[in-house]
């Protein structure tokens, strides 16, 4: 039950406690991107029992958003990705200009789940919208 987070699997287990096997990359996948999705919707500093889990308040960089800023947003994307979700390695955060939509600003996410022997790639699509909330989702390949 690697594929899922601690209180996922407590969920699980007190729902149907005659299944205890692992799950699925499936499964593992959406846990990830539900987590990455939590953490980059909490603002740094509201969690106390870690005061950098989340992301710096991007409200008036989405709003005036400059080429400038793009290095920021990543790397501060990238570092808490990083740390706070462990199931994700060699996290790459880049960004994805939309030319024909100037209301978010959009982020690739790219890194490997390795659940157990299989080394399996992941890409995740991040957009900022006007209002500072990100949304988080699997980019179909």
């Amino acid at each position: 039950m690697r594929e899922k987070r601690l209180l996922e699997r407590l969920r699980d287990l007190e729902r149907r406690p005659d299944r205890r096997s692992s799950g699925s990359l499936g499964e593992e996948v959406s846990s990830i991107l539900r987590h990455v999705g939590l953490i980059l919707n909490t603002r740094q500093g509201s969690a106390s029992i870690a005061p950098d889990f989340g992301i710096p308040d991007f409200t008036d960089l989405a709003t005036s958003f400059s080429p400038d800023s793009i290095p920021e947003i990543e790397a501060a994307l990238r570092l808490v990705i990083s740390k706070y979700e462990p199931r994700l390695d060699e996290v790459k955060v880049s960004f994805d200009p939309r030319p024909d939509d100037h209301s978010v600003i959009t982020f690739k996410l790219e890194g490997r789940i390795n659940p157990g022997e299989t080394n399996f790639p992941v890409i995740f699509e991040t957009l900022l919208t006007a209002d500072g909330c990100l949304s988080v989702r699997e980019q179909t390949r």
